[in-house]
């Protein structure tokens, strides 16, 4: 069951990054600390996209990891079980797959999926797609700081 609107814009608030380092724009479905999908749109004046790559830009891989990233903490963070920690930091990768590459005018749906904690760590698979094309697939672990 999704969240309500509050809880989807609380999700966004929770996000530690500054406005020109998020790579979701907004949330559109989350089960707090289970599973959530967010949204981000390429729009293409990104200062990144200039020189990656000229003239066919592209987001970034790495970017596409870090979108995963965002949604997963925003799923961990929600979750009435467990306690929060305000700035998460992905501290592990696994299994990482780019299949693919967004373009201006692209809208990435990531989707995220807690699939473990011990104490403090956070385990996390993520997929983002483009339309139904798949473009990433990864494991995650991000690291609260209490």
């Amino acid at each position: 069951m999704s969240a309500s609107p509050e809880i989807l814009q609380l999700a966004m608030k929770s996000l530690p990054h500054g406005p020109e380092f998020r790579f979701v724009d907004r949330m559109v479905s989350l089960t707090p600390g289970k599973e959530g999908v967010g949204e981000y749109r390429v729009r293409g004046d990104e200062y990144y996209l200039r020189g990656h790559l000229p003239g066919e830009p592209i987001l970034p891989g790495v970017l596409l990891v870090e979108a995963g990233a965002q949604v997963a903490g925003m799923v961990a963070q929600e979750d009435p079980a467990n306690p929060t920690w305000p700035r998460m930091k992905l501290s592990a990768l696994r299994a990482v797959k780019i299949l693919g590459s967004a373009k201006p005018g692209d809208t990435l749906r990531i989707e995220a999926t807690i699939t473990g904690r011990l104490d403090y760590l956070i385990q996390a698979a993520v997929t983002a797609f483009i339309t139904d094309t798949k473009v990433l697939s990864a494991e995650l672990t991000l690291a609260g700081m209490k």
